[in-house]
């Protein structure tokens, strides 16, 4: 396996100049990618409603096209799903990505184009790959395999022609031959859709391969090593994978997860590189090793504007373009993709912090966020207050959520947590006020509502067994795949539901 480790590190070197070049010149890239989607797309119903033939610049392209979310996006999209093309991309689509997101629907349909599949998807996967070759040039991760921990995906029921699913499914079922040599387990195992049986069979096929890397949600990977470590009696996950050497890691923060892993996985040699993933596409990697930001890709079919988080509500809001957003301001995401998503608000928040080349923090979500006193606190405050709680009183946590407690007659309002703990606090009380005062130092709004009580009181805090959190989405059918435990509600509906669970448990 020696020479394929060499042969692939060789490979993913030469694409390292394509990266730079997107780097060095940000503005011409996504202004030959804008001129390439309208182009493509002036044919499509969508691009004839919105005369797209006529659009020469980006200044006529906002004038023409609203922003737009996925419900008002839905009509074109189950028409496509029942086999009618050419409705907002020209290319023939047959695949769909399934989420839950943040939409009023139970799940929601992106499609996936193969260009999409190819100039997005794919190539995030060889650029995260080239990147860390990059970062770490003596690397042996080509010597062994790759755990993905996917999703399902199935025969779409409108169509017979066409299928969806996990867009981590999706694409394991496409990989090119090469990847799929260099994955593990096997795609019969791996696409399974009971998560219980698969969490077991993938434990159980996994632990006498010679896995170098994992990829996936932190949460379901956590659930797999914990389950292969039951079965072999380990410490840790070192003496099974000894020559394990880094886990790439996307869909929710990874910063309340950074103690667990270290736990279970307490290799000096280990390394940890996060990616940016959603349904719509991928759109940030982890360059540089000594950072947590991530470098905003350009060249992916994804032309990018920013709502400042001002203009969020509005019925008409305001967009910068690329080279006019500010360092360290919150926008709302928007795209247009080579797969038929026009001036589309994703959901994510994320915050600028480098300009030359473009590189952001995740923020959190539009609709993930606590704000009922003005307190704005958002998913990125959260998991930094859960950190630093954490180091604080030597805990580890599985998984989190958090909702108002609303004003009543009487009291005083506050936010309410349900922790789950791996490891449970030195002190209770100490990780509550760390957890506070934590929020107070990184959200200034917050900090005004605590003063001297006047709005918000100390937070209350639950702490949960191991397993509350599992059985919570078991029960709601969420377990696997993009299912994420939202970590933030400005509504009671999540916190009300898993107390209910526990207070029937102790029942």
């Amino acid at each position: 396996m020696e020479w394929l480790n060499a042969l692939m590190t060789w490979l993913m070197k030469r694409r390292f100049s394509q990266i730079e070049r997107f780097m060095l010149s940000p503005h011409d890239v996504q202004e030959e990618l804008f001129r390439y989607l309208i182009n493509h797309a002036k044919n499509t119903e969508w691009g004839r409603k919105y005369g797209y033939k006529d659009i020469s610049n980006r200044t006529q392209f906002k004038q023409n096209v609203p922003v737009i979310t996925y419900e008002q996006l839905f009509p074109y999209i189950e028409r496509m799903m029942r086999g009618e093309q050419n409705l907002l991309w020209a290319s023939e689509i047959s695949r769909f990505s399934k989420s839950s997101g943040t939409t009023n629907a139970r799940s929601k349909f992106i499609p996936v184009s193969e260009e999409a599949l190819e100039e997005c998807h794919y190539k995030c996967g060889k650029d995260l790959l080239c990147l860390y070759v990059n970062n770490y040039p003596d690397t042996k991760i080509f010597q062994g395999k790759n755990l993905g921990i996917g999703g399902s995906f199935q025969q779409n029921h409108l169509n017979p022609n066409s299928y969806y699913g996990d867009i981590s499914a999706l694409l394991m079922k496409n990989l090119p031959i090469w990847a799929e040599f260099l994955r593990t387990p096997s795609l019969d195992i791996a696409l399974m859709d009971k998560w219980e049986e698969k969490i077991e069979k993938i434990a159980q096929t996994t632990i006498k391969e010679n896995v170098t890397v994992i990829s996936g949600v932190p949460t379901w990977t956590i659930v797999i090593i914990q389950r292969i470590l039951e079965i072999t009696g380990k410490k840790h996950i070192g003496e099974v994978w000894e020559n394990l050497e880094v886990f790439f890691h996307g869909a929710v923060s990874f910063a309340p997860y950074k103690t667990l892993f270290k736990n279970l996985i307490p290799l000096e040699t280990m390394n940890y590189m996060e990616i940016y993933n959603a349904s719509e596409g991928f759109f940030g990697i982890q360059d540089n090793k000594n950072s947590d930001e991530l470098l905003l890709m350009l060249d992916y079919g994804v032309y990018y504007e920013f709502i400042p988080m001002e203009e969020f509500d509005s019925e008409y809001p305001k967009t910068l373009e690329l080279h006019e957003v500010e360092i360290g301001k919150n926008y709302a995401i928007v795209i247009s993709t080579n797969a038929g998503l026009w001036r589309y608000k994703i959901g994510d928040t994320v915050r600028f912090t480098s300009l030359s080349p473009y590189r952001i923090k995740i923020t959190g979500r539009t609709k993930h966020f606590i704000n009922a006193f003005g307190e704005e606190v958002v998913v990125e405050n959260a998991d930094a207050a859960i950190e630093k709680a954490c180091q604080a009183t030597n805990a580890m946590v599985n998984d989190y959520t958090a909702a108002p407690i609303f004003l009543e007659l009487g009291n005083k309002g506050g936010h309410e947590w349900i922790i789950e703990f791996r490891k449970q606090p030195d002190s209770l009380e100490n990780f509550v006020h760390t957890l506070d005062s934590t929020l107070r130092q990184v959200n200034s709004d917050y900090d005004a509502k605590r003063y001297m009580d006047i709005a918000l009181v100390m937070p209350t805090v639950h702490a949960t067994s191991q397993g509350t959190f599992y059985e919570w989405m078991r029960k709601r059918g969420k377990l696997g795949g993009q299912n994420k435990v939202p970590r933030l509600s400005n509504s009671r509906e999540y916190v009300e539901d898993i107390l209910k669970d526990l207070s029937n448990k102790i029942n």
